[in-house]
């Protein structure tokens, strides 16, 4: 696994090449949308400026996150990555009110939007783009166990069912029923403001201290190790690639201070061997009540 400094380049790499991205598809769509005074081009546009903004607020937040330990955050700063994520939905929400909003004007002012052969072809080469986007923000967000790298694809990968629908309301447009233009941006913003309350359950489970494994599947690997004769209290929290484990173990009353010391230090060995991204494992030994011994 990575160390942590060359975790958290990783994934600004990753960032900066999505924005640029992000961007470039936004202003050929929201340009272009303007043009043709089609609203739910324009609509998809901004959603992907919106992209480009959670990606800077995404690196601010993993700028943060890849502070080191320090006497005021002793168990590091993993949590503003999660902290950056959330940000993002509250962004999303916000973007999906403004384009209803829009919406509820153009049903008022009845303004016919123009479709033409380029407003097909940018969204087809949109929707190329942020596919590729979302495979590849994808895999390196499970490589790297990212929250903000899989929250950002999970919300790319909603873009292109946003640009989907764009396109067949440009054909409706083109067939001659613009009132299909306002009603296509309403539901790209219900896919947007979706999105973004995944989003927020997801992080809020991690802010919240939701359990991170199976205490069970850990019970089985602790007890396994010699010298254990019971554990309990087991617990565990965090995002994925920096998860804490805490746990009682049981071990014979009479064994010496440094045995029960080495078995601590088995029982860390095996879990962080079992499972992957295990930031520390905190054993507190006790004697068992019912010795076989």
């Amino acid at each position: 696994m990575d160390t942590t400094p060359s975790r958290f380049r990783k994934i600004q790499r990753v960032m900066w090449y999505i924005l640029f991205l992000n961007l470039g598809v936004a202003a050929a769509k929201i340009i272009y949308g303007m043009y043709t005074n089609v609203l739910s081009m324009q609509s998809d546009g901004y959603h992907s400026l919106f992209d480009g903004i959670s990606n800077v607020i995404g690196l601010i937040g993993i700028q943060i996150a890849s502070k080191p330990p320090d006497a005021e955050h002793p168990y590091g700063h993993r949590k503003f990555e999660t902290l950056a994520a959330i940000f993002i939905a509250f962004i999303l929400g916000v973007v999906a009110f403004e384009i209803v909003r829009s919406a509820i004007e153009r049903f008022g002012n009845g303004a016919h939007p123009e479709v033409t052969t380029l407003s097909f072809m940018i969204m087809l080469g949109t929707m190329g783009v942020n596919y590729a986007v979302t495979t590849y923000e994808k895999r390196k967000g499970k490589e790297l166990q990212s929250e903000v790298l899989l929250a950002d694809a999970a919300h790319t990968k909603s873009d292109i069912y946003v640009s989907l629908s764009v396109l067949l309301g440009l054909v409706a447009i083109n067939a001659g029923y613009p009132l299909i233009d306002p009603i296509i941006s309403v539901l790209v913003a219900v896919v947007i403001l979706r999105a973004g309350i995944e989003i927020i359950f997801s992080s809020a489970s991690i802010l919240c201290d939701h359990s991170s494994i199976d205490p069970a599947q850990i019970a089985d690997v602790v007890c396994r190790v010699e010298g254990v004769q019971g554990c309990h209290n087991i617990r565990t929290r965090g995002p994925q690639g920096s998860v804490y484990v805490d746990m009682h173990v049981e071990v014979d009353p009479g064994m010496p201070t440094y045995k029960s010391h080495t078995v601590a230090h088995i029982v860390q060995y095996r879990i962080k061997e079992r499972f992957e991204g295990i930031q520390e494992v905190l054993v507190h030994i006790e004697p068992a009540e019912n010795s076989h011994t």
